[in-house]
């Protein structure tokens, strides 16, 4: 008993037993792109693809209201999924076609949310006629598409 309570002890400590075992973790290579979730759909799930679509406790995000700024997390959501997927599949230009029309989208998205709320970061006041970071409406003011 006077063992086990010593071992219990180390263990609440942070120390290993001696010797400690060793793991090696593996990480399957993902399969394919195929299907994808819509932008809207993956931002709320938390991945674009469904095979990898796991969702914690099984409990899903609901989905969230579309909004301007949603939109545009959606997007960008979607351009980083794209991304990691060709570190590892380089070679797959379906999906580089994909990804480029991705990054278009994201570049109108990112134009349309400076549009409506001023600047997102600071690289947005170039070119602007005056200091305009503070004003209202915030991204997250808007309800619907196009309202203040």
């Amino acid at each position: 008993m006077e063992k086990q309570c010593a071992a219990m002890e180390r263990w609440r400590l942070g120390s290993l037993p001696d010797p400690a075992p060793l793991a090696a973790a593996y990480i399957p290579m993902q399969e394919g792109a195929e299907p994808r979730y819509v932008p809207q759909e993956a931002l709320s799930r938390g991945t674009l693809f469904p095979g990898l679509d796991l969702p914690f406790l099984h409990v899903v995000n609901p989905d969230l209201e579309q909004t301007p700024m949603t939109e545009m997390m959606a997007i960008d959501f979607v351009a980083d999924e794209l991304e990691l997927y060709l570190d590892t599949h380089p070679g797959d230009t379906e999906i580089f076609a994909l990804y480029q029309t991705i990054l278009a989208m994201q570049k109108e998205a990112r134009d349309r949310m400076v549009r409506l709320c001023g600047p997102i970061c600071q690289t947005d006041q170039l070119g602007m006629e005056r200091y305009a970071w503070l004003e209202a409406p915030w991204p997250w003011e808007y309800r619907k598409r196009g309202e203040g």
